[in-house]
């Protein structure tokens, strides 16, 4: 589902736009806002200033990952998320360049975007990042042993059980899914849809007719003439009376008396 776009807004009301500073200016800017108090009242339009000067780093990254299914508007804002972040924790007095700290926190961002929300079956996120291990293992052991590794060879790369490859393995499957309109074949007018099961309501019908004959010889013969007459005949009670010899009302209490002792019999066999 396509997530709402809103613009990224760093400190006022209005959404940040690109930048004419440098790479320069972005480094200063970034010393000015980690020298400068916490509840200092320029902090905020300095901080706006500080993730306007390195927006292009962060439209960048977003169209590294474009073309994977996902709106690239939201990839951009999913971006922007993670560079007000990096300026927000970035600490100059490291002497680590901006960039080498903004890069990663950025993709971080991208990535978790692309593990929370593409996957069509949510499984925990144990699975989500076992599975991105399993098929980054499965790709080293593959170069390494030169040929396909085996459950116990990933296993013993990852340092995790058999049985947690073989889950995050099974667990891969919900990444994505095959529409049951999806043909059999070229040529095929089949669907994979067409190949699945349902409920089949004439097993039942054939288990209620098995047990039904042995229930029926219970019965006196006149009530399972009678019976016979009304059920699979088809005949009302006036021709059944009529042909037995008795009234409509004595028909009718024979058939729910005999329709009776068949339900106490047939529940008597499911218990």
């Amino acid at each position: 589902m396509t997530r709402v776009v809103t613009p990224v807004t760093v400190g006022g009301d209005r959404p940040a736009k690109r930048s004419r500073h440098g790479a320069a200016d972005g480094d200063d800017l970034l010393r000015q806002l980690a020298a400068m108090p916490i509840g200092d009242p320029c902090r905020v339009a300095l901080r706006e200033r500080a993730v306007e000067a390195w927006l292009s780093l962060a439209n960048h990254l977003a169209k590294r990952y474009a073309g994977r299914g996902e709106q690239a508007d939201d990839l951009t804002q999913t971006a922007m998320v993670g560079l007000v972040k990096a300026v927000d924790h970035f600490d100059p007095a490291r002497g680590v360049p901006f960039t080498a700290y903004a890069i990663p926190t950025i993709i971080g961002e991208l990535k978790r975007y692309f593990r929370d929300r593409t996957w069509v079956v949510r499984v925990p996120r144990r699975l989500q990042e076992l599975r991105l291990a399993i098929s980054t293992a499965n790709s080293t052991l593959t170069h390494a042993l030169g040929r396909s590794p085996r459950v116990a060879d990933i296993a013993a790369y990852l340092g995790v059980t058999e049985e947690d490859v073989l889950e995050g393995m099974e667990g891969a499957r919900a990444y994505r899914t095959i529409s049951l309109s999806t043909p059999l074949g070229l040529d095929s007018t089949s669907e994979l849809g067409d190949t699945l099961g349902a409920d089949e309501d004439d097993y039942e019908l054939v288990d209620l007719r098995v047990s039904l004959t042995p229930a029926m010889a219970t019965l006196p013969d006149r009530e399972r003439k009678i019976l016979v007459m009304r059920f699979y005949g088809n005949l009302t009670q006036a021709q059944i009376a009529e042909q037995v010899g008795l009234s409509q009302m004595h028909v009718s209490r024979l058939i729910a008396k005999s329709l009776a002792s068949l339900h106490r019999r047939l529940a008597d066999e499911v218990r």
